[in-house]
């Protein structure tokens, strides 16, 4: 590895070639420097592989071996397997639970042979990216352990109000409002009494599943506690469509269908309430103001029945709430 680029420069001073093959590695290098997120980084090492080797084909591999899972970071050209003929690949260890895969495939014979003869470029190249690769993964799992809740894959509380913030600072106000929405499962503790946490878990996945079939992509979602999640719609305008937007939410969510029980194939089904709040941007009220009159709006739907929704501005004086 190393030695590859050692040997490279011993004999760069008298040859061309391998003059070149040094400035084709630190090509790469230099390019990864500026890279900010994992993705980012495989897209500029599959652009290398293509522009300096005439590589169409490559896979970049998230492997965690705690949890026996992968992630596909990038894709590029026609899907292959490690050990199919004329493929070739590289293996990024962070120490951790986490190591990435380069793979990339040969399209022809001819083309594999070619890239035998320049491999140990490729191979140098590498393993002097090799730490940048291993930030870039370190980085995405923090970002992501801080952010992202574990049994849902949606964002936790503290992150949902940073990016939101965040938006806002960013839009320069260019939005008047934003709905938001406080989603909660009816007697979910009764799933636990009756189960057990991991199917109250199932029911939290397939909640949160339900949830993003239905929003935009550019629509916030996160899980702030227990059995609650918040929507942020960002890219709804009209309260009558967000109205119908949480009714379409409540509607599909009691119809899936959680198996509980493999063998028996029992089946679970339950029901959700929703409560909502504008934000309006131009107002002092903060966001966890907005945040808060969402949830007891949720409280009062769930006071009135199951798979109700209930707005905040509704509210009424002499409308009681039941929190306890």
């Amino acid at each position: 590895m190393k030695n590859n680029i050692i040997e490279l420069i011993k004999s760069s001073g008298s040859t061309g070639v391998e003059f070149e093959s040094i400035s084709k590695i630190f090509r790469l290098y230099e390019q990864l420097k500026y890279a900010t997120n994992l993705k980012q980084i495989a897209q500029d090492i599959y652009f290398w592989l293509h522009n300096e080797f005439r590589i169409d084909n490559m896979t970049f591999t998230l492997f965690d071996i705690n949890k026996n899972e992968k992630e596909n970071i990038l894709v590029e050209g026609e899907s292959f397997y490690l050990d199919d003929d004329f493929t070739n690949f590289f293996i990024v260890n962070t120490h951790t639970s986490l190591n990435a895969t380069i793979s990339f495939k040969a399209i022809s014979k001819v083309h594999n042979r070619i890239l035998q003869d320049q491999y140990h470029i490729i191979d140098g190249a590498f393993d002097l990216i090799s730490p940048i690769v291993q930030n870039g993964i370190l980085k995405k799992n923090y970002v992501e352990s801080s952010s992202i809740d574990s049994v849902t894959n949606v964002y936790n509380r503290n992150y949902l109000v940073e990016t939101l913030t965040r938006h806002l600072s960013l839009s320069k106000n260019k939005q008047s409002h934003i709905y938001f929405l406080m989603i909660g499962v009816d007697h979910f503790k009764a799933v636990i009494d009756e189960f057990d946490h991991d199917i109250g878990d199932k029911v939290l996945v397939e909640l949160a599943k339900t949830i993003h079939s239905n929003v935009s992509q550019f629509d916030l979602v996160g899980r702030l506690t227990g059995d609650e999640f918040l929507v942020t719609l960002l890219s709804t305008e009209y309260e009558h469509e967000v109205t119908s937007l949480a009714h379409k939410i409540i509607s599909d969510f009691a119809q899936t269908e959680i198996l509980v029980n493999e063998n028996t194939k029992q089946i679970l089904k339950k029901t959700i309430c929703i409560g909502m709040d504008k934000h309006i941007v131009s107002d002092k009220e903060s966001i966890n103001e907005t945040i808060k009159n969402a949830d007891i709006a949720l409280y009062e739907a769930k006071n009135k029945g199951r798979s109700t929704f209930f707005n905040y501005e509704d509210l009424r004086v002499e409308d009681t709430i039941d929190l306890f």
